[in-house]
């Protein structure tokens, strides 16, 4: 079960690389197995990953499978496992459009696409904390309780979910939410919807 899971994360990774939506070696990736967490090593790229590349971790963070050390944003992930146990995957990346707003830090709640107010809501901003910190994860995991996605100020992105392909869609969604609103705003800005299309939108969940 494990190897599958590794395996999802090396297809999903290359996927995620070749559209740049994990540039360089920036990010993690991360699956729930049963009592554990495997998780992407420190220092490697999710676009290039292959089998060695991973660490299996208890719910303490601590590493019980791997030669490498685990990487160093492994206690958000461990929180996010921790807070919704219908999370299985997630992926964490500094894509640009979405990086472009985390280091503007601001969030992305403009209702102005249909699919973005189904998907998200919105996706709101965690107060800017140094990464792997403690304060990171104390100031970001509190937006865990009601959103799948939260962007990182001056960082990055987190997106969690059941299944790896619905991880990848959510932040392949997102990042094409990012750009449209920074588009928008070069053509005088999108016109919002009103909270009766909003509502009616939420009904169709």
């Amino acid at each position: 079960m494990i190897e599958e899971k590794i395996r999802q994360m090396i297809e999903y990774g290359k996927i995620a690389g070749a559209k740049n939506l994990t540039p360089g070696m920036s990010g993690n990736l991360s699956a729930r197995c049963r009592e554990t967490i495997v998780i992407t090593a420190s220092g490697t790229s999710n676009a290039y990953l292959e089998p060695k590349d991973f660490s299996v971790l208890n719910f303490e963070g601590k590493v019980v499978v791997g030669a490498k050390n685990p990487s160093s944003e492994r206690m958000l992930h461990v929180e996010f496992y921790k807070m919704r146990p219908d999370i299985n995957y997630i992926m964490h990346v500094h894509s640009p459009y979405l990086s472009t707003f985390a280091a503007c830090r601001k969030a992305l709640e403009e209702p102005i696409l249909a699919e973005n107010v189904f998907y998200f809501g919105g996706i709101p901003l965690a107060d800017y904390a140094l990464p792997s910190s403690k304060e990171l994860v104390e100031k970001t995991a509190p937006y865990f309780k009601d959103y799948d996605a939260v962007l990182l100020a001056n960082h990055g992105f987190i997106v969690g979910a059941d299944s790896i392909n619905k991880a990848f869609l959510l932040l392949e969604l997102a990042e094409s939410y990012a750009q449209v609103v920074i588009n928008s705003k070069i053509l005088g800005g999108a016109v919002s919807l009103n909270y009766k299309q909003v509502e009616e939108i939420y009904g169709l969940r």
